[in-house]
């Protein structure tokens, strides 16, 4: 039986809360149940937002109650398979230049590591996209080596450019716009993870899988300079 709390947030949504914990099971159970409650179609339920440990669901209180949804949410949660990976796969190119990442190199240095093990470490994993949010675009990335596992910066920077490539506690994140920012940026990627043109807006989803693919400075540049957009791979749908 899954654990699980549900909280009211004011008299239009509730959240489904699993723990505190970042963790790829919690956030399998969170889809899992977004998955389900999207595809029933309940009359009422506007929207579902899934977040790394919790689903807040939206709904319109004259159509239907909240005792009502807790109850099909308790339904679900019981019956509920694993469900398999259903996210799509995209590859993201990331420039590490020391140009564009300002604390690689002390990165490296409070881990023992040089700047080019940092880069092996950060580029070999397939991340998993936990949630996205702070931003419009923003994905919350996970899991990051543990070598690679640090404390967020004690000052945050007022404002970094974007398409910076940050790393703090287990996750990993490129900033869509400029923004302030309290994570360690090692590198920067010449996509835009935001745009207006997209029917959603944002090129990454919960549930998506992200690999980096690192790239020159030279590479970075000729690719801001065509305007290039990362799309998710085709073979997978979400």
């Amino acid at each position: 039986m899954t654990d699980y709390n549900v909280l009211a947030a004011g008299d239009t949504a509730l959240i489904v809360d699993f723990g505190n914990q970042v963790d790829l099971n919690v956030s399998a159970k969170v889809l899992a149940l977004a998955g389900r409650l999207n595809a029933l179609k309940i009359d009422g339920v506007i929207e579902t937002v899934p977040t790394i440990r919790s689903l807040s669901i939206y709904y319109e209180p004259l159509t239907v109650s909240a005792i009502w949804l807790e109850r099909q949410v308790a339904d679900i949660l019981e019956h509920l398979e694993e469900a398999p990976a259903t996210g799509r796969t995209c590859d993201i190119p990331v420039c590490y230049d020391p140009e564009l990442a300002p604390d690689l190199e002390w990165v490296a240095s409070q881990r023992d590591l040089d700047p080019a093990q940092v880069i092996e470490l950060h580029s070999s994993r397939t991340y998993h996209v936990y949630m996205l949010g702070f931003l419009p675009g923003l994905a919350y990335l996970g899991d990051l080596p543990s070598e690679l596992v640090l404390p967020r910066r004690t000052t945050p920077r007022s404002r970094v450019p974007a398409g910076s490539l940050g790393i703090g506690g287990k996750l990993t994140c490129i900033y869509p716009m400029a923004t302030p920012c309290g994570w360690h940026l090692i590198g920067r990627s010449p996509i835009s993870l935001w745009d207006a043109s997209l029917t959603s807006g944002a090129l990454l989803r919960a549930g998506d899988k992200v690999k980096f693919n690192p790239v020159s400075l030279s590479e970075y540049r000729r690719m801001c300079s065509d305007g290039v957009i990362a799309a998710p791979q085709a073979g997978t749908s979400h």
